[in-house]
């Protein structure tokens, strides 16, 4: 109903699209603001810091695209329509993550993609089929990633009701976050996003195995290929999250 909805008006599709485009393209244009006063940022060339900016924001689009209205689950609780949604014999995640779709995110995905298939051409890496299947592998993963946060998020609203600012810091600061080497971070905070909130795996880890560069921590080099794990663990732990907040639901009372 919502992509009719967007569809119907075809031209204010477009540039809303384009507008998403755009708007996200200028924290690329600030990373090529800061290559053209320096070489390397934190020992990283420019292809490949356009890599992490590709892949971290290809799959955060992925997930925006699929859950992002998610952080208005807060508003229904507080307004009680969550009972309406409760109701119909549609499974509530599926209604909640479709609640207002916004097509004009694909702007997000098509900047990323674009960014990301220049990266591809200008790193100096030796092509294997391993290091080539390690790409789609790693945009999936880290998609499935962040959509687990996206929905640990919003089950997190059923208590607290007004978090989606909790939320967006944790998918659009860590997106941010892993934009950038993670060289240039306090080793504390890469601890942090690789054993605490596993965000390292999105991009980090899998993009210093394909470049072959050492890890920061130090850490063994089969935890680089440990993506798909960590995705299918914090989607599952993201499931048993939202039924735990669903059970806790209950209404806003009298």
């Amino acid at each position: 109903m919502w992509i009719r909805s967007t569809l119907a008006y075809r031209t204010s599709f477009v540039l809303m699209a384009v507008g998403n485009f755009a708007a996200s393209g200028l924290d690329f244009v600030v990373i090529m603001l800061m290559f053209s006063q320096v070489d390397v940022l934190g020992g990283f060339s420019l292809p490949e810091v356009a890599f992490l900016y590709g892949t971290s924001s290809f799959s955060l689009g992925l997930a925006d695209l699929a859950l992002g209205s998610m952080e208005r689950l807060g508003a229904r609780v507080r307004d009680g329509t969550m009972d309406i949604l409760l109701l119909r014999p549609v499974p509530v995640f599926a209604q909640v993550a479709a609640d207002r779709f916004a097509l004009r995110r694909l702007g997000r995905i098509g900047q990323a993609a674009l960014v990301l298939g220049w990266s591809l051409t200008r790193l100096e890496v030796d092509w294997t089929a391993g290091r080539v299947l390690l790409v789609p592998v790693t945009a999936v993963c880290g998609a499935v990633i962040f959509a687990a946060v996206f929905t640990t998020g919003a089950a997190f609203q059923f208590w607290a009701q007004d978090a989606a600012e909790v939320q967006n810091s944790f998918t659009y600061g860590g997106n941010t976050m892993l934009q950038y080497p993670p060289t240039v971070f306090a080793k504390d905070l890469v601890r942090g996003v690789t054993f605490i909130i596993p965000l390292a795996f999105v991009n980090w880890l899998p993009a210093l195995r394909l470049m072959g560069r050492p890890d920061p921590l130090g850490l063994p080099g089969w935890v680089d290929f440990l993506g798909p794990a960590v995705a299918a663990l914090m989607a599952a732990g993201a499931g048993l999250a939202w039924r735990c907040g669903l059970r806790a639901y209950r209404s806003t009372g009298s």
